[in-house]
């Protein structure tokens, strides 16, 4: 009795002690599936070969609440592409300089070492998570939490030839399940930008079949989002919802958020023949030409457009910053990617840019620094609209990071379509950001200030005026010539950065390199942190407090930029590629291009 007692005893035991074994076991593997080591036996395996799970829900084939007959349903243009006008300084013609090619050289390695130190960084201590958290060697979700730095560094890694790291990135990106979400809804914004651009760039630059399978798949759940009565997308896309029909657009759906679709959708459609995708922006575009001029402000769209009402434009507020911006960087864009064959966007570009010169451009009030003259520099603000004349427009000085890319931008157009004011205007713009940098103790502008405009005529410079400016509210108490810090942050954007760098390719001026330099310098010495960058709390102040995080773009876009203006100018040639909004560039298709010649096999999901 007692016997049979005891192994009674020892037999609940050696049940509890598998029941724990089993359980250590299970976590240990959730663990290192989440690690590089999970995958470093993986990178022998040859990239064509890694078996890929089938996802749980099969986007391609949900039927559609709100089915598209597909007849309907079109192509990319699929004539011969026009030759498009140089973008690119023709740098052949420069006369070399050995020793500014070795002081190149130089800074081109101290970025590639920020890339690598962010990397390695990420591999430790965040590896498949979304972001790195360099202050506490963790890791976030902040995105999905499908791994946004894997897949939004990975044209990165290989634009800086980091082979191996690329190849151990791939292997991880192929076992991506878009139905597993830390999250019950994701930004399509968000999603198509970083995680549709990234694999499509990472595609066109490497060949790598799995991942334009990939992006199909991704492209297949973000298709949902079309699924609304006008078929126009809801950018909160609620995975549940979404599998059965049930997303609504909102009433202030972002102008950028429903404009920023149209690069990805295009090269998708471009490279495996689905017409689904291209179909769906080109809608968009034509809502876009039918709203152009009964806007409160002729010629741009307002900051907010009401979706749930299929295209209503009657919000006030119009910007080329937060909640604008990428929507118009995208116009002339889809002119190039599409081979300048569809002159709508070239219309479209050129009517809202002209609105912007004349009343979003300002002068603003500049100090003078010591014996130079004073900047020739320009801003772009914001502007309310009260009325339905000129005089009912107010225009506030408002200065925002994400508005930098106006120079950029700018630029861009002024060479596609022989707009040589835009040129000057894309400079005058990039050196405004650029004084905006200088002039803060940490060498770093904020997230959003304010300045003092010029009351002159024709964008015409003003003379500093120290009374004006000292009683401005908080004028006396922040760096001459700013009249408002709203938010003094910066969270390692590109913006100002990304315009010198097409500033640069564009005109061949060595100016913007050494201007993005001590950009470099004063970003490093605010934001370095033992395992990565981090971005800071307020850049008034010197040193300024860091905060734990680290943004994909930070690898995706500032860095890839950085290494590109000081590489040489055929890398990535703007005559060769166009970025999206994300720093991806896809291949501008040429002359003798197919379209399907990425061979996947498509199979249902037509609206």
């Amino acid at each position: 009795m007692v016997a049979s007692s005891l192994s009674a005893v020892i037999r609940r035991r050696f049940q509890r002690l598998i029941i724990f074994a089993v359980i250590i076991l299970f976590i240990t593997f959730l663990l290192l599936n989440r690690s590089p080591q999970a995958w470093s036996n993986r990178r022998k395996w040859s990239l064509w070969n890694v078996v890929l799970g089938n996802p749980r829900v099969d986007w391609a084939n949900r039927h559609m609440r709100y089915p598209i007959a597909p007849k309907s349903l079109i192509l990319p243009p699929q004539g011969a592409p026009r030759r498009l006008p140089r973008i690119q300084h023709d740098f052949s013609e420069d006369v070399k300089d050995e020793a500014r090619e070795e002081v190149l050289a130089e800074r081109k390695d101290a970025i590639r070492e920020a890339v690598r130190k962010c990397w390695d960084g990420y591999r430790r201590y965040a590896w498949a998570y979304d972001e790195l958290k360099p202050l506490s060697y963790s890791r976030a979700d902040t995105y999905g939490g499908w791994g946004v730095t894997l897949v939004d560094s990975l044209d990165t890694l290989w634009i800086l030839d980091m082979k191996e790291e690329f190849r151990e990135a791939v292997q991880a990106v192929a076992f991506i399940d878009w139905n597993d979400s830390t999250s019950s809804s994701c930004s399509v914004f968000e999603t198509n930008i970083r995680y549709l651009g990234g694999l499509l760039s990472a595609y066109d630059l490497s060949g790598e079949r799995i991942l334009l399978r990939k992006a199909l798949e991704l492209a297949n759940m973000l298709y949902a989002a079309f699924d609304t009565p006008h078929h126009l997308p809801a950018n909160v896309f609620n995975f549940a919802k979404a599998r059965t029909g049930r997303l609504v657009p909102n009433d202030r759906e972002s102008f950028a958020s429903m404009a920023t679709l149209s690069l990805e959708f295009t090269r998708l459609s471009q490279l495996t023949g689905d017409p689904r995708f291209y179909s769906a922006i080109d809608r968009i575009k034509h809502e876009l030409s039918r709203t152009q001029d009964k806007t409160r402000l002729p010629g741009m769209w307002p900051m907010f457009v009401n979706l749930k009402k299929k295209f209503v434009v009657e919000s006030t507020t119009f910007t080329l910053g937060a909640q604008a911006d990428s929507g118009y960087e995208y116009l002339p864009k889809m002119y190039t990617l599409l081979g300048g064959l569809d002159e709508t966007y070239a219309t479209m570009h050129k009517k809202s840019m002209e609105t912007a010169r004349k009343h979003l451009l300002f002068r603003a009030m500049i100090p003078a620094n010591g014996s130079k003259p004073q900047p020739d520099v320009l801003f772009s603000g914001t502007a309310f609209v009260n009325g339905k004349d000129a005089k009912s427009i107010e225009l506030i000085p408002r200065l925002q990071h994400l508005g930098c890319f106006t120079g950029g931008h700018f630029a861009l157009g002024g060479k596609l379509f022989k707009l040589e004011e835009h040129i000057l205007i894309g400079e005058q713009l990039a050196r405004g950001c650029a004084w905006a940098y200088s002039a803060m103790p940490s060498g770093i502008m904020p997230e959003i200030s304010a300045l003092v405009p010029c009351h002159t005529a024709d964008l015409a410079q003003c003379a500093w005026d120290e009374d004006r400016w000292r009683r401005s509210p908080n004028g006396k108490n922040l760096p001459r010539g700013f009249q408002q810090i709203r938010d003094a942050r910066y969270v390692l954007r590109p913006e100002a950065i990304e315009s010198l760098f097409i500033l640069y390719r564009v005109t061949g001026k060595r100016e913007f390199q050494d201007l993005a330099w001590e950009m470099f310098e004063a970003i490093r010495q605010a934001t370095e942190a033992s395992v990565g960058f981090a971005s800071v709390e307020d850049v008034t102040v010197n040193p300024p407090v860091k905060m734990d995080e680290m943004e994909s773009f930070w690898i995706a876009e500032t860095l890839k930029y950085l290494y590109l203006i000081f590489s040489e100018p055929e890398l990535i040639s703007l005559d060769v590629w166009v970025f999206n909004t994300e720093a991806h560039p896809f291949r501008i298709p040429k002359p003798g291009d197919e379209l399907g010649r990425g061979n996947v096999t498509i199979t249902g999901g037509g609206l």
